[in-house]
């Protein structure tokens, strides 16, 4: 993901604005909510994942392929 792409403006994205931020299906956006790695919250019927829930899940992601990396070497 292009962290550039976030509008500096929008504070919620919905899920398939999501999954194109993050190059990711539905199925596993979901799937990453459903275990507490995304946080959403939701406005009326709509699933909403905040920006800075992006920032954090990309930082996890980040942080996981360090671990990975320090483990092989």
């Amino acid at each position: 993901m292009n962290l550039g792409e976030l509008d500096p403006a929008k504070q919620l994205y919905r899920i398939p604005e999501a999954m194109h931020l993050l190059a990711m299906g539905r199925s596993v956006i979901y799937e990453q909510i459903r275990s507490n790695r995304l946080r959403s919250v939701k406005q009326g019927r709509a699933r909403l994942i905040p920006v800075s829930a992006i920032r954090d899940y990309v930082a996890l992601l980040a942080k996981e392929a360090k671990v990975m990396d320090d483990q092989a070497a």
